[in-house]
């Protein structure tokens, strides 16, 4: 339980409006370096993706996760949509000890863990496979094509990307941090459709800096 709560005191001070510029920056940090970053082909391809900054980690033999962020899909017109805010725990057991914290990204490459997390919590690798993503501008997502993972997960730790194994976490919306974003009863959906009230300047900032950042150069 004390690991529980380490993890989420570091990101629970957080305002949606703090969280979505810094996972702007997130995105923006991302390009940085080329060799080190998420391949091109995957982002460009990708059906959504989830920027959590700061991603608390901490144990002593139990631990826990903890994290908040933002999860964008790509509309049929190819732009991507106004964000909605998400929340990420887990525990774990085994010999573990410390307090650590990273940048997580988790690329989607289908809809269905997406409807998911609409519908009620999520969990990585029990509701759809996730797999430690490959890392370099111009690598290919090269996973056994008759076992194609549906999420491809990154930490960020010192600069540098790469992949994470991240089975057990678990993703759900953040409906209070939406409904401060975009007003009361503002459905997950509806944001994802365009319906919801328009996007604060950080919102917008984090969408167009999405879209520079997955077209293929």
């Amino acid at each position: 339980v004390l690991c529980l709560f380490a993890a989420q005191a570091v990101q629970a001070n957080t305002t949606p409006e703090q969280r979505t510029q810094k996972a702007t920056m997130v995105l923006k940090e991302m390009s940085a370096i080329p060799e080190n970053s998420i391949p091109e082909r995957l982002l460009a391809e990708a059906y959504a993706i989830a920027i959590v900054p700061d991603l608390a980690k901490a144990a002593f033999i139990f631990g826990g996760r903890g994290g908040k962020g933002l999860i964008s899909v790509r509309g049929k017109d190819g732009a991507w949509t106004n964000p909605n805010y998400i929340n990420v725990g887990g525990g774990s057991f085994g010999f573990q000890a410390g307090v650590q914290s990273s940048d997580l990204i988790l690329v989607f490459t289908s809809k269905a863990g997406v409807d998911s997390i609409i519908k009620g919590k999520f969990t990585l690798g029990a509701d759809a496979s996730v797999a430690a993503g490959p890392v370099g501008r111009s690598a290919q997502a090269s996973t056994d094509e008759q076992l194609k993972a549906e999420i491809y997960s990154y930490s960020r730790a010192r600069g540098l990307f790469a992949g994470v194994a991240l089975d057990g976490a678990v993703l759900s919306i953040d409906h209070k941090a939406n409904q401060r974003a975009y007003g009361q009863n503002t459905t997950p959906r509806a944001i994802f459709e365009g319906r919801s009230p328009s996007p604060s300047a950080p919102l917008v900032d984090f969408r167009d800096r999405l879209e520079e950042n997955t077209v293929t150069q």
